[in-house]
């Protein structure tokens, strides 16, 4: 019996989430036998049943942040996982070199806020150094970023999304529960000026909200090379999601046409979780993530490690497999390769609709990670 079965068929079920992991890797031995019965091999372990082959991971560094998003956390804060229960530095590099040897070429770094962690211009240098990484991204608030970024560059960091979610200094303070307009606006100069291109913005659209302010961030694209990027608000955990409070993509581009000429649709990677228009005379871009309206997972690639060490294959999925329990159990990179094998494989054809969605159990977004 190799060292990965035999964790899942030994791991404790002393709690609730070991109980829950427990089932799963039991489930993932019955239906799927020759998975844990050979080692996985490098594409084997990155497609799943669908056929969809992953090569972006998402690496969550820490579930505390600088702000207090209204979409992102409850109004009373989230429990967070203590420090001593995340992955440390050498976990998570250890975990994203297995990955990057099987393929994967794309990893973004998310939280939280990712700069608050302490060793993050550490974390950046190792990951960017893994043979194979093409790409290493982060998602940031950029309350302290202008500051770190040069540094972060010099470590590989090569690609940047700053969320912003409105352009109006007293809407960010209510939206946020915290200060900070002017920093997100100097960190995204400092992206422009240090030679990122593009600087993509993340915008949450919610009705009533900031949905008067689409064609001003449009104007942010007129004479930088600035991606922004109109998200569709979706439903997590604790924060307050009603469809009143959607914009579909569809009235969010009706109005960028209703006010601009020349909108024109670009050419989309299969895998493009956005649809991406240029605009006539514009620098920059702008796109739309349709995930309530037009969902997007017959292309997806995407992965997900948490923190605490739990690996989502799924934003919208409540099923997570932890990888921090059976390296503490001494599981081999075999045995994990069997692990993540197994989950990508339980990956589903499609997320629920957005009504089903809302309604089932999740994790607020602070802890899965932008």
């Amino acid at each position: 019996m190799n060292v990965g079965f035999q964790y899942l068929a030994n791991i404790s079920s002393s709690t609730r989430d070991r109980q829950r992991c427990s089932n799963m890797y039991a489930t993932s031995c019955a239906t799927n036998p020759d998975i844990l019965s050979r080692e996985t091999s490098s594409s084997e372990m990155l497609v799943d049943s669908f056929g969809r082959f992953h090569n972006y991971l998402r690496i969550s560094l820490t579930e505390r942040c600088n702000l207090r998003c209204q979409y992102c956390m409850p109004a009373e804060g989230v429990e967070l996982t203590p420090n001593s229960e995340l992955l440390s530095h050498d976990e998570i590099i250890r975990i994203a070199n297995i990955f990057v040897t099987s393929g994967v070429d794309k990893i973004r770094l998310t939280g939280g806020e990712p700069t608050i962690r302490k060793d993050i211009e550490d974390i950046c240098l190792h990951l960017s150094g893994l043979k194979g990484l093409k790409t290493l991204a982060m998602t940031t608030n950029g309350i302290v970023l202008s500051k770190k970024l040069p540094k972060l560059k010099e470590c590989g960091l090569n690609a940047l999304n700053i969320s912003l979610d409105t352009l109006v200094p007293a809407k960010f303070e209510f939206m946020t529960r915290r200060k900070g307009h002017s920093k997100v606006m100097e960190s995204i100069d400092a992206a422009v000026e240090l030679g990122y291109n593009p600087v993509k913005v993340n915008c949450v659209i919610m009705r009533g909200m900031n949905d008067d302010e689409i064609c001003n961030f449009v104007e942010l694209t007129r004479h930088k090379p600035i991606n922004v990027r109109f998200i569709e608000f979706m439903p997590f955990d604790g924060n307050v999601w009603n469809v009143k409070k959607l914009v579909p993509y569809a009235e969010m581009l009706d109005k960028v046409r209703q006010n601009y000429k020349g909108v024109e649709r670009l050419q989309d990677h299969p895998t493009d979780t956005a649809k991406n228009f240029r605009i006539d005379g514009h620098v920059g871009t702008i796109s739309f993530i349709t995930s309530m309206t037009e969902h997007f997972c017959a292309g997806c690639n995407r992965l997900r490690l948490l923190a605490d060490g739990n690996f989502k294959v799924c934003l919208f999925g409540p099923s997570e497999v932890s990888l921090r329990e059976p390296i503490h159990a001494g599981v081999d990179d075999a045995g994990l390769k069997e692990i993540i094998g197994a989950a990508v494989k339980r990956k589903k054809a499609k997320h629920a609709g957005m009504f089903d969605i809302a309604k089932t159990a999740n994790r607020p977004m602070i802890h899965i990670g932008g």
